[in-house]
């Protein structure tokens, strides 16, 4: 009868760590599906967090200058009225005989990074730049009084911005900035250049100088 008992108690006994044991298991499984469920989401919440743009670069900088009109006035022969450099614009007039000759023009170096490679780079979706759009404007002013040229200006303005998967620039946005600098650079070279073309203009049987040319 004793041994019996014992052997009553023996088998409670295993029955109870079985139980515990496959209890402890159970819970280990429904903690490790909970786990495996919260990582995509959580990537999901990390991914779908709004992005900044990135900074967009001018190079060679170009200096702030609140425009002003040239110390004289001159007739638009060739380039849109409405896409012209701020001090050329503040300075037509149909009736001068100074004329203005403004030519722009634009062309684009984009950069990506293979596709192929950023979709298994982690930086790639947490918002690290995966290529870059380039734009470069090219510009040039002529300014004659008949057959004298009195002053001949060019300049180039490079415009870059990085983009990542959430954040993309336009090219408009692009091509805008860089014909905002340009026509800015243009500028900066006519009022560093206005005393002289000033006299040029005042003097019209006064032959241009060397410094026509920048």
């Amino acid at each position: 009868m004793f041994g019996r008992r014992c052997f009553i108690n023996r088998n409670g006994i295993v029955t109870r760590c079985a139980l515990a044991l496959c209890g402890f298991l159970a819970t280990a499984v429904i903690s490790g599906c909970g786990a495996l469920q919260q990582t995509p989401q959580s990537q999901t919440q990390a991914q779908a967090q709004p992005r900044q743009p990135a900074q967009m670069f001018i190079d060679p900088k170009v200096v702030d200058v609140p425009p002003h009109s040239l110390p004289f006035k001159g007739r638009l022969v060739e380039g849109d009225p409405s896409d012209v450099p701020p001090a050329v614009a503040m300075s037509l007039s149909n009736n001068s005989p100074v004329t203005f000759t403004y030519r722009e023009e634009l062309t684009h170096d984009d950069y990506h990074v293979p596709l192929g490679v950023s979709m298994f780079d982690p930086g790639a979706w947490i918002g690290d730049p995966v290529g870059d759009f380039g734009v470069t404007a090219f510009a040039s002013l002529s300014i004659s009084d008949g057959d004298r040229v009195l002053g001949d200006y060019t300049a180039k303005e490079h415009v870059t911005q990085s983009y990542s998967f959430y954040a993309q620039p336009t090219h408009k946005e692009l091509e805008d900035a860089a014909r905002a600098a340009v026509r800015q650079r243009i500028d900066q070279k006519l009022y560093d250049d206005e005393t002289r073309l000033a006299a040029l203009a005042a003097s019209p049987g006064k032959p241009a100088t060397a410094n026509a040319g920048r």
